[in-house]
């Protein structure tokens, strides 16, 4: 069964801002900068869900796992918020939760980052296979007829925009339930300038490894928006047995 996550997404564009303005007494300070108290905190496998607030107003915070205490004070910026989130760990939903890369008990030391609750995004007109974090791995498929590879669909993206292709790969990162859908990233060995990394967005479920024939439709120059930009993207992918 799907899990549902959420219903709606929104973005805390407060992080992205690189402005700053000085104080009465001439420091630099960031206007984007949250500072929050700790009142309970809530932990998982993967994260660590804290209760606080800030100026009297209380919120949900989550970010990957670190030791904290009701109490203690961090600092933060930006951020992505998810509305209606479920976590099956905890077997609770919260109204809302505002996702984090990083708290630190320094404001000199918060990083301004995307929340890698987000897919794998390129930060410029490039695909998410251009990526520093995204690693080409030692893969090799062997195709059948009326399959096409990842590099043929690179090197000739704008023949297949809007069309309906099958690929066969191995998955090598998987997010599910992300505004409404699995996403999925698939390697097959080839790679054409560089890019060899094809995210696809699906309602099916997979797990890391598997080795899958997906038939989508592809999408060229995606924007979600906030700079994820997606030159190639393969939608609404079902699985071919």
């Amino acid at each position: 069964m799907r899990p549902v996550f959420l219903i709606t997404i929104a973005f805390v564009i407060g992080g992205f801002s690189t402005s700053c303005q000085s104080d009465q007494n001439g420091e630099t300070s960031n206007p984007n900068l949250h500072e929050v108290k700790v009142a309970e905190v809530l932990q998982t496998n993967e994260y660590t869900y804290l209760r606080v607030t800030e100026n009297g107003t209380e919120l949900w915070l989550a970010t990957p796992k670190l030791q904290a205490s009701a109490g203690e004070t961090y600092y933060y910026e930006g951020g992505l918020q998810m509305t209606d989130f479920t976590s099956k760990e905890l077997n609770r939903t919260f109204k809302a939760v505002l996702f984090l890369d990083n708290l630190s008990k320094s404001p000199g030391m918060v990083k301004k980052e995307i929340p890698s609750i987000f897919p794998q995004c390129s930060m410029s007109a490039s695909n998410s296979a251009t990526n520093s974090n995204t690693v080409k791995q030692e893969i090799k498929i062997d195709h059948v007829p009326g399959e096409i590879t990842i590099s043929e669909l690179f090197s000739k993206k704008d023949s297949y925009a809007g069309k309906t292709v099958k690929i066969k790969g191995q998955v090598t990162k998987f997010n599910p339930a992300i505004m409404n859908k699995n996403w999925i990233h698939l390697q097959d060995g080839t790679e054409a300038d560089g890019k060899f990394d094809l995210t696809v967005t699906s309602d099916i479920e997979v797990s890391v490894e598997d080795v899958v024939t997906l038939e989508g439709v592809i999408a060229l120059n995606k924007d979600f928006g906030f700079g994820y930009f997606y030159e190639v993207l393969m939608e609404d992918a079902r699985l071919i047995k």
